[in-house]
């Protein structure tokens, strides 16, 4: 197993050679150890993490902790809390934490970044969110018309709305949100295909709607360029230029959206230590998801990811769940060798987790050289993908039992938001879900062998030439949360669960879980392609140049 350049540690050698052991194990054999998969729990309120279906022994759990004293994890950690600059490539700070830390932090650091003071500023903010949000909720603030604004269009990508779009969906169907939102509607505008356009526009009416650019900058392409197209929507159906009272902005850039026709008090603010990805308790989330339910449910979400941060600044490193999870990571990744994993919520509200931690993870840990920037002699960060259960049982489920291995989190809840069951039936229709995700993990796990897969064959009286097909090799791990109910307390503590195990991860790595710079090359060459496009458009019989052949010729077919 190769080194990275800057873990040639005595932990991480160890590591490596206990690897090459653990392979010749098998989790049927070591799920059978009462005392290991004992040890191999942790419980925080309302939230259990069982990691006993990694292939690894309490050795391995002993060994990753080494390694993770050994490259000054709690020394990270606690620089992150203090507000240093840990975002070296652009000398930032990395505290989303704060934008859910309390008023008052009593004996805990009170992060400052320069002079500023990050969590008074947070609460300024949320004030101006809770003001701003109540006025349009009750209908003080109205549409040009007069009208109420009963529906919001949030116009934002990547990290300017995968994160509220995910919660959002996640707590429209909880009883108590669904109840403050009523027939208010949100809708998202991120792609820039006009068909996006014309999916979040439809069945609205212009002077019923609220249109929130969220944008760090005000220069993105695609959310500058839906954002005019949107304005010009409705300049048209109001048949006037001054469209004012129907937007609002979060961005760091207040004279751009001002100048784009947003008043200076409808700009909610944006920091640069708090990276898109991670932004989703600042206004980029809060002011959509407030303007929807109120600011009762998303104070309540912002308790729950507080618990999970004093949880992650506070516990040590063998009960810390983020820590023991970017561990287990590290393991399937630098390791055994498992480049991917699965997100596999057992809950449809959660059906868009999967696409936030996509983002959250593969843009802050896909990266290819150390923080001194030295090049990693092997591949960090791990490919996201995921879907609801039981969904992804009838799709991918295929592939991890009987083709890559692929570890994965199971994530499942004791009680639903919305419980039904039919008569006659012998359990409720929440059961059969939890039937499905207790069983999933262990059949992944201990899987079927050979003996046993003729022996059905035999049974069913079906030729035992199936048997091969019919066999599941099993040693597939899995974690698995157990949550009591998905509420906006429990989601706040999921998503810092998540956001604080990416960190981990990218500490144990030695790389920057905090820039982006890979999204910034095929920006660049879109601007290229956009010109020569412009061009082609004013004038048709412009010659296509400064491209390879394949480009070229792609683009005299795209605009012939």
């Amino acid at each position: 197993m190769p080194e990275t350049p800057l873990n040639p540690t005595h932990a991480w050698k160890a590591l490596a050679a206990h690897a090459a052991e653990i392979k010749g194990q098998h989790l049927r054999d070591l799920l059978v150890q009462s005392e290991r998969c004992q040890q191999m729990r942790r419980q925080l309120p309302g939230l259990l993490f069982d990691f006993a279906r990694q292939l690894a022994t309490t050795q391995t759990l002993k060994l990753l902790l080494d390694f993770g004293q050994q490259v000054d994890l709690s020394a990270k950690i606690q620089s992150m809390r203090r507000g240093e600059a840990i975002n070296a490539t652009e000398n930032r700070a990395v505290l989303h934490y704060a934008l859910r830390a309390p008023q008052q932090t009593g004996s805990d650091p009170r992060p400052q970044v320069g002079e500023q003071d990050a969590i008074a500023e947070v609460h300024d903010a949320l004030a101006k969110i809770a003001a701003f949000a109540e006025e349009i909720r009750t209908g003080t603030r109205r549409g040009v018309t007069g009208r109420r604004l009963t529906d919001v269009v949030v116009i934002g990508i990547g990290g300017s709305y995968l994160g509220t779009e995910f919660v959002y969906e996640a707590l429209r169907t909880d009883p108590f949100c669904a109840s403050l939102a009523g027939k208010r509607r949100l809708r998202f505008l991120a792609n820039v295909d006009p068909i996006d356009v014309a999916r979040a526009l439809a069945g609205l009416r212009a002077d019923r709607t609220l249109v929130v650019i969220v944008s760090k900058t005000f220069t993105t392409a695609e959310t500058i360029l839906n954002a005019k197209t949107v304005r010009a929507w409705l300049r048209e159906h109001l048949n006037r230029n001054d469209v004012s009272p129907h937007l609002a902005a979060v961005s760091a850039a207040t004279g751009e959206a001002m100048a784009f026709g947003v008043p200076e008090e409808r700009v909610f603010p944006m920091w640069d230590w708090v990276g898109g990805r991670y932004s989703v308790c600042s206004a980029v989330g809060l002011l959509p998801l407030a303007l929807q339910f109120g600011m009762e449910p998303m104070q309540e979400f912002l308790q729950g990811a507080r618990a999970l941060d004093q949880h992650f600044f506070t516990a040590p490193l063998e009960d810390n769940l983020p820590v023991l999870m970017g561990l287990w990571g590290l393991w399937n990744v630098s390791f055994l060798g498992h480049p991917a994993r699965a997100v596999l919520p057992y809950c449809q509200a959660l059906h868009r987790f999967a696409a936030h931690l996509q983002q959250l993870d593969m843009e802050s840990n896909g990266k290819r050289v150390t923080m001194s920037g030295q090049e990693l002699s092997q591949d960090a960060g791990e490919i996201v993908f995921g879907e609801p259960g039981t969904n992804g049982q009838h799709s991918f489920f295929q592939l991890m039992h009987q083709g890559r291995v692929v570890p994965a989190d199971f994530i499942g809840f004791r009680r639903s938001q919305r419980p039904a069951s039919v008569a006659g039936e012998a359990v409720a229709n929440h059961d059969e879900l939890m039937a499905n995700f207790f069983a999933q993990p262990d059949a992944l796990a201990i899987g079927q062998t050979r003996e046993q897969a003729a022996q059905i064959c035999r049974n069913e009286k079906k030729p035992t030439e199936l048997a091969p097909h019919r066999v599941f090799p099993g040693n597939r791990p899995s974690n698995v949360l157990l949550l009591d109910q998905l509420t906006p307390h429990s989601l706040g503590q999921l998503l810092a669960l998540y956001e604080h195990r990416t960190a981990v991860q990218g500490f144990l790595w030695d790389i920057n879980s905090f820039d982006q710079w890979g999204v910034e090359l095929g920006k660049v060459t879109a601007k290229t392609v956009r010109r020569q496009l412009a061009a082609c458009r004013a004038h048709p019989k412009t010659e296509i140049a400064g491209f390879n052949p394949s480009t070229q010729f792609l683009l005299q077919a795209y605009t012939g």
